[in-house]
């Protein structure tokens, strides 16, 4: 397994896009605010508002505009202040062609060097990262990276509205499947900022008794897996898209 090193100017600009508020924070909140350490700007995509979400009796028709602060507040936490949502319905999306037209308006507008988002693939071994909706994403976003944010002729009407086609050179999924994961990020120095992202989603994790207990244990036994006895890590399947 490979360590990337320290995120360089080559990067300069990242994107993360995900199904619902908080999954960028369970999978990845320590490796983007060692990457915002680092100089690299993100911005959070983020496909629905997480209506269907929620572990109390808060009206439904709350529940999108509590979790959207939610997210913002969490991105706060590990220095991120762009966050966009794509208003798509919670627990219905697919990868429809108006969900990659829609990444790839974003991917258009932010001009990422490096994407992360969810696998497409089931991971048989944690079946949660597998949630439909988050396969779709990951399916729209492969799609909208390659071929059609670099293709001029994919979506014209975005060229109309002055979005020219651009090229994203890594893909990093996360809750891919373990023979999949071929990187592995040390995000010790991180681990509070991401406990605090997770924190602010308090709909989705106040009821858990040990949230940083189970955080912790998660990342390292992710750590152990690839090398780094004795840290904390989370883990990808990184492709060169480029």
């Amino acid at each position: 397994m490979t360590t990337p090193p320290e995120a360089s100017t080559a990067v300069r600009r990242a994107l993360v896009i995900t199904a619902h508020p908080d999954d960028v924070d369970f999978g990845a909140a320590g490796t983007v605010a060692s990457w915002i350490a680092a100089g690299v700007q993100v911005a959070y995509c983020v496909c629905t508002s997480g209506g269907a979400g929620g572990f109390d009796d808060m009206p439904r028709e709350d529940m999108p505009r509590v979790r959207e602060e939610e997210q913002r507040a969490a991105a706060a936490a590990v220095g991120v202040t762009d966050v966009r949502f794509l208003g798509h319905r919670d627990g219905q999306v697919t990868a429809s062609l108006q969900l990659r037209r829609d990444i790839t308006k974003m991917i258009r507008t932010v001009r990422p060097d490096r994407v992360i988002s969810h696998s497409p693939e089931i991971n048989w071994t944690h079946l949660p990262t597998a949630h439909p909706d988050h396969r779709a994403v990951g399916e729209a976003t492969l799609a909208a990276i390659y071929p059609d944010a670099r293709n001029g002729f994919a979506y014209p009407e975005l060229l109309e509205q002055g979005l020219q086609p651009w090229t994203v050179n890594e893909l990093w999924m996360s809750g891919s499947p373990e023979e999949r994961i071929n990187c592995a990020v040390d995000v010790t120095d991180y681990f509070e900022a991401k406990l605090a992202a997770l924190a602010a989603h308090r709909s989705q994790t106040a009821h858990l008794d040990d949230l940083e207990g189970m955080i912790r244990r998660h990342l390292a036994r992710m750590a152990d897996r690839h090398g780094m006895a004795g840290r904390l890590a989370e883990a990808f399947h990184v492709v060169d898209t480029s």
